[in-house]
Formats: structure tokens, sequence, C-alpha cells
């Protein structure tokens, strides 16, 4: 399992054999099954998930009990509360796994001793936080500037065969339609 922390993080800077045993150092394994929460909202967050295998999904729930589903997290995706984790403060979101899931982690604490010591690690997690702020930044700007359907579409793109693994209610969430309006665009 760990080489495919391997091959993520050389997608972006190549490690010998050497320094990557060191980083895998770093990192816990973890299991979680379905519906198991990794972080829940009002939790001091301490880790950052590197998605193996399986689904999880990152959702807050407002004051009205509504659920709004901010991202889905696949395999070979990181997934945290980053406000939370970066700031070692309490979570606003929940993150609970859809099916069973395999994770490597790592603490904050872990992450800046590791960039401390390996530049490569440093420039690879910048990278990272790079491309999840720009990630988000077209996600907000798709729901202020598409229509629905433009969003539907643009999911399918972001997301390829995630329409098979999540139910409809929380596709719905993510988009911000009913269920109602997700049906007449999935037909």
């Amino acid at each position: 399992m760990s080489d495919k922390l391997r091959q993520h993080i050389e997608e972006i800077t190549k490690l010998t054999d050497e320094e990557f045993e060191y980083i895998l150092s770093y990192f816990t394994y973890r299991k979680f099954k379905k519906n198991h929460y990794v972080i829940q909202e009002g939790d001091y967050v301490k880790n950052d998930y590197f998605v193996l295998s399986g689904l999880l999904k990152s959702s807050h729930t407002d004051k009205k009990g509504k659920t709004h589903v901010v991202l889905f997290a696949t395999e070979n995706w990181w997934v945290s509360d980053p406000e939370a984790y970066h700031n070692q403060t309490k979570a606003s979101l929940n993150v609970d796994c859809l099916e069973d899931s395999e994770t490597l982690y790592i603490s904050l604490e872990n992450r800046e001793k590791l960039c401390n010591e390996i530049q490569k690690m440093e420039y690879f997690f910048r990278k990272k936080t790079t491309t999840g702020y720009v990630a988000s930044q077209k996600r907000i700007l798709s729901l202020i500037g598409f229509n629905a359907k433009e969003r539907y579409e643009y999911l399918l793109q972001q997301y390829p065969g995630l329409l098979q693994r999540v139910p409809k209610s929380l596709i719905a969430s993510y988009l911000g339609v009913t269920r109602e309006t997700l049906s007449r665009l999935t037909s």
C-alpha cells in the first residue's frame, strides 16, 4: 500500500529508496469502516489523511441541520479539515467514510519536521496545498457561476466513476441542488 504514497509523491518529486523509507516512517496506517467518522465537527484535528483505498466525504452541517458536502476524497486524495489541521483547532467539518477505507495519515508536527528535514517534501506539500487551493477556488466559482447542469458536468469531470459509488442525495448536496433537480439532470 505504501507504493501508492510513493507514486503520489513522485508525480511531483523523485525520491530515493532511502528517502521514501524515511518519509514513510512519519506516516501511520489506519483502516476505517464504512460510516465511521475520521473527523467530527468540534473535535481537535491532529492529522491529514492520504486515501489509499475507499471513499470519504467532507461535509458541514448548518444550524438548521442540513448537510452540505464540501468534497469527496477518493483514492490518492488528501482529506482533513484544513483550517483546523493547520491551526490545531476544532473542526468545523465532518469527514466520514462512504466505503471501507484505508489511509496513511500524518500529524502536523510530523509534517513540519519532515518538511524541515527533506526539502523535497516541503516542495511536495507546497505543491499539493496550491493544487487544493486552486481546486477550492474552482469549486466556489462553479457554485456561484454555473447552472445546475454545468455543475453536474463539472462533477463528472472532476470525479469520474463517482456516481456509481455515492448515493444521489449526497451528489445533490455537493451540487447544491435538490434530489429532484438531480434526477432531472441525470435522466
